[in-house]
């Protein structure tokens, strides 16, 4: 029989060094196997008047083998209901961290690949209020109902690069099709299965003046 108990974590996070009156902020969420050292690189081109800050999955574990390159995720299939419970108290307790140090009035979410999924949840099973939130490159977590994706104060934008790796031409149009229907705005892009900076550039902009 299986038993299940809570015990306590050390979790970690980084950032990108803002001015000390910053007053926006952008959580991104990596995706499978990377960790945020080298994933927190990929933004920073972004504005000096936005804080980027960028949590790690709580699972770390080496991409080959038994040594060598590190990788994180956010979770497996195995207990995955108290995973995503851990990791949105997680990312929360993350924003409660931020709002300590920043006076944070904006808040946008940027979610890649499997972070994407990770995004939604925090998002609808949060208690963080969102005034953006991009989906980049991946698939809508299936356990979040439609009706509850609906939210007319937040913009939602979903991005995929045409080269995808992962999804084929006809998976990269249903998946667009998709997300048209949950009231995403669609970003396609000349890409791999990467964050390119011309289109963060793009959903960022229309982020704030929308928000």
């Amino acid at each position: 029989m299986e038993h299940q108990f809570q015990h306590t974590k050390t979790f970690r996070y980084q950032e990108i060094a803002r001015p000390s009156d910053v007053e926006k902020v952008l959580y991104v969420l990596h995706g499978y196997g990377q960790l945020v050292e080298f994933f927190i690189r990929k933004f920073r081109s972004t504005p000096e008047d936005l804080l980027i800050v960028a949590p790690e999955g709580m699972h770390r574990f080496y991409i080959n083998g038994s040594s060598g390159r590190v990788g994180a995720s956010w979770m497996t299939k195995e207990s995955r209901d108290s995973d995503i419970e851990d990791t949105i108290s997680f990312l929360n307790q993350v924003d409660e961290e931020i709002s300590q140090r920043y006076n944070i009035r904006k808040r946008y979410l940027l979610g890649f690949s499997q972070g994407g999924a990770a995004a939604a949840r925090w998002e609808q099973l949060g208690t963080v209020k969102f005034d953006g939130i991009a989906l980049w490159a991946c698939i809508f977590p299936p356990d979040l109902h439609f009706k509850t994706t609906s939210n007319n104060n937040v913009n939602h934008y979903f991005a995929i690069g045409d080269n995808d790796e992962f999804y084929e031409e006809n998976s990269q149009k249903k998946l667009m099709e998709y997300y048209k229907e949950l009231g995403y705005q669609i970003v396609p892009y000349r890409g791999t299965h990467d964050i390119v900076n011309e289109t963060l550039t793009v959903i960022l902009r229309q982020m704030d003046s929308n928000s």
